[in-house]
Order: C-alpha cells, then structure tokens, then sequence
C-alpha cells in the first residue's frame, strides 16, 4: 500500500471512528486506485478473545460483484496460513476465502512455524461462534453472496466443516470434504433441511490416516438422503492433490451454472 493510500485509509478511520484491520472496509466508496488487491490479509475476530483470520481476496476484486465465500478449515499439524495458500491454486479469480485458525497448539513444523488443531471435540461451541463472527465479518468488509458460502474442510477441519453446515443447514450453499470424515458423535443429519446442502468428498485411494472407507460411508449416507453428493478418489495418501483444487473449482462453477439454468 503506497503513502497515498495509507493516509487515505487513515483519514477514513478518523472520519468513521473505526479501525481497520488489513484494508479498507467495501462499503466505503474508493478510487479504484486504492480498491483491494489480489493477496492475503491478516485480521482478528472476536469471538469472544481475539482470534485471527487469514482472508484471500482474488485477482480484480470487483466491489460491485457478489462472491462466493469459501471458509477453510485446516487440518491438525497445519494453519490458516498454510490451508488458506491453497485458495489462488483453487481459483486466481472467483471466490473470497477465509480461514480461521485452530485454538490448540500442536508444535513446529519444519519450517519452524507454529501449527494448531481444533482438537478432538469439534461441538465445542466456541468454534460454531468463532467461524461465524468470521463470515459476518468478511460479509461486512467484502461483497459476498450469502447463499454461496461454502465450508471446505482438509482432514479435522472437515468434521468441524460437516458439523457446522449439518447442524445449520440454511447458513450454507455446501461442504467440501478433503481427506476428511463425518464426526461419528451425535444425530447430525435432518434430513428435511439439508437436502439442499451440495456436498463433495475428494480422497486420496492410500490415505492411512482417515481411511477410504469412512469417505465411502460417507457418500452412502448423503445419496441416501437425498442430497446432491459427488465423490471423487485421487492417487494420493492424506495429502492434497493438486487435481483435487482444480475439481473444487469446477464443482463450485457447475453449481452456479445449475442455478442459473434453473431460474426462469
């Protein structure tokens, strides 16, 4: 951000009385010179503490365009750092992300970064208040349209994923599971209010840490119920494949096409 822009975004904040975290907030009218750019921004939420959020705003951010939002959810022994440099090799251009990050701490990386979990009960209800302040955060900041927001979870972060958009159907266009599983704790399906829920599951054939049979479960269950459920397998253990990203893209853009062709 140059000099310019800086003191722009300062007289704002006197002019508003409200900080701002990373960039300017959407619905302040700005010269296009000083609109967001492509990249990632650092925020906090508070929910009830202050926990951080990571946003990816994609290339040619248009103000006056209502995206879709994906929330990321990452897995144990990673970050909302990590999991969310996944975002531009989804898509440079279409969609918003955010993600927040784990409360427990796991340890170093190799890098020598920090790394957190959700840990091992994904109801606490600290989480459900955390990842939504987060959204009605980032609605308030950026055009989002609010029937196109998504939850994609990488391994732990697809039960919280499962568990958020089951119990709160009407909060969420779909979930994406990655190397993930449904939590086997609790009645989690309605089966009235989350048939509209679109779900897909991408795994890896040689996952040794949530094996290929729970995602398999998981299909049955959703076909059964009636849900729009696409599950695809990849040559991989329970890491990312890169085809994985490319299939979230195209799914998400097949779901708006069906939208559209459904209007009148």
């Amino acid at each position: 951000m140059s000099l310019r822009d800086r003191l722009l975004v300062i007289t704002i904040e006197r002019i508003t009385r409200t900080p701002l975290i990373g960039i300017p907030m959407a619905p302040i009218k700005l010269p296009l010179s000083c609109r967001p750019a492509e990249g990632f921004y650092d925020s906090e939420v508070a929910a009830p503490h202050s926990w951080p959020l990571r946003t990816f705003l994609p290339r040619g951010y248009e103000p006056s365009y209502p995206y879709p939002l994906i929330v990321f959810l990452h897995g144990k022994g990673s970050s909302e750092e990590q999991i969310l440099r996944l975002a531009p090799r989804v898509s440079r251009r279409n969609y918003i992300c955010i993600a927040p990050r784990g409360p427990h701490v796991v340890g170093p990386d190799r890098e020598g970064k920090i790394t957190y979990s959700w840990g091992n009960d994904t109801e606490e209800p600290m989480f459900e208040d955390y990842v939504f302040r987060a959204i009605e955060q980032t609605c308030r900041s950026y055009h989002v349209h609010t029937e196109r927001i998504f939850l994609a979870g990488f391994r732990e972060g697809a039960s919280l994923a499962y568990r958020l958009a089951l119990q709160h159907p009407d909060k969420f266009g779909g979930i994406i599971s990655l190397n993930g599983s449904m939590p086997r704790r609790g009645p989690l399906l309605r089966l009235q209010d989350v048939r509209g829920l679109k779900v897909m599951i991408g795994h890896g054939i040689a996952n040794s840490v949530v094996p290929l049979s729970l995602a398999k479960q998981d299909y049955r269950l959703f076909y059964a119920a009636g849900m729009s459920v696409r599950m695809t397998t990849y040559p991989t253990t329970h890491r990312i494949h890169v085809d994985m990203l490319r299939d979230v893209d195209q799914w998400l853009q097949d779901g708006i096409s069906e939208e559209y062709d459904a209007l009148p």
